[in-house]
């Protein structure tokens, strides 16, 4: 390796990173899609903290997790996240509701959080890894890893390993306590539980990915292909005009 190379290997690199840190930012909503997350829940367990009120404090929940998408809405911003907030929180008042019991509130999500777990161990053991697929099109690569970038497969695979068991062992901890604790106290550690495992899984994805083969766009080879055959097509156009102009002029 020269000296040359090193700064150009380096920047790679770096641009690598940049691009994995922007669609994992993009994918999981960065700091205002946790904020969109934690907020509703937060909301709830304070109001119920204060007075015991079910109705309140999930008529509460869900009137935020409204304004959150109207807020996004207005600033003419992806709701996707937002949406996905207001479907887990309304689930969560429908489930409370009806049972009249405030820690059903939480049970959709935690519900959703086991079989997103699952789902991640059980596609990576089924060779088609549950974060290539969501990544795969926001790095413009859709299924590409799976056959033509190996290394990057694997790096999927960890990262999706990774997801399921923090994933699995957030439930460990929430399911036991869903079950003994009143409804404050088990508000309160979901609360806490919400953003460090999350913190954690985005990490060790970045960690992963980082340090992989970098994605083949597909969309760029589709744009390329589709350059080459028009102009293969004007050529060949050009060459059928010129044959009978040669007839003509001799």
């Amino acid at each position: 390796m020269t000296s040359l190379d090193k700064p150009t290997e380096d920047t790679q690199q770096d641009d690598a990173r940049a691009v994995t840190e922007a669609a994992l930012f993009e994918a999981f909503g960065g700091v205002r899609g946790m904020v969109e997350t934690v907020v509703p829940g937060l909301l709830f367990v304070t109001i119920y903290t204060i007075n015991k009120d079910l109705h309140m404090s999930a008529i509460a929940a869900l009137a935020v997790s409204l304004v959150l998408v109207v807020v996004r809405l207005a600033m003419k911003d992806t709701v996707k996240h937002a949406f996905s907030g207001v479907f887990g929180v309304a689930f969560g008042v429908v489930f409370a509701m009806m049972t009249g019991n405030a820690k059903d509130f939480y049970l959709p999500g935690m519900l959703y959080t086991l079989g997103l777990s699952l789902a991640y161990i059980i596609t990576t053991l089924c060779g088609v890894p549950l974060l290539g697929l969501i990544l795969g099109p926001v790095f413009k690569e859709n299924l590409s890893w799976r056959t033509r970038n190996p290394g990057r497969k694997k790096a999927y695979a960890k990262a999706s390993y990774a997801w399921g068991l923090i994933l699995l062992a957030k439930c460990a901890i929430l399911f036991p306590l869903y079950w003994w604790a009143d409804t404050t106290q088990f508000g309160w550690v979901l609360i806490a539980l919400k953003i460090p495992p999350f913190l954690l899984a985005v990490w060790l994805t970045w960690v992963f990915l980082a340090k992989a083969p970098a994605p083949i766009d597909v969309f760029a080879e589709m744009e390329a292909e589709e350059k080459a055959a028009e102009l293969k097509g004007a050529v060949g156009s050009e060459s059928a005009d010129a044959g009978p102009r040669h007839r003509r002029d001799g």
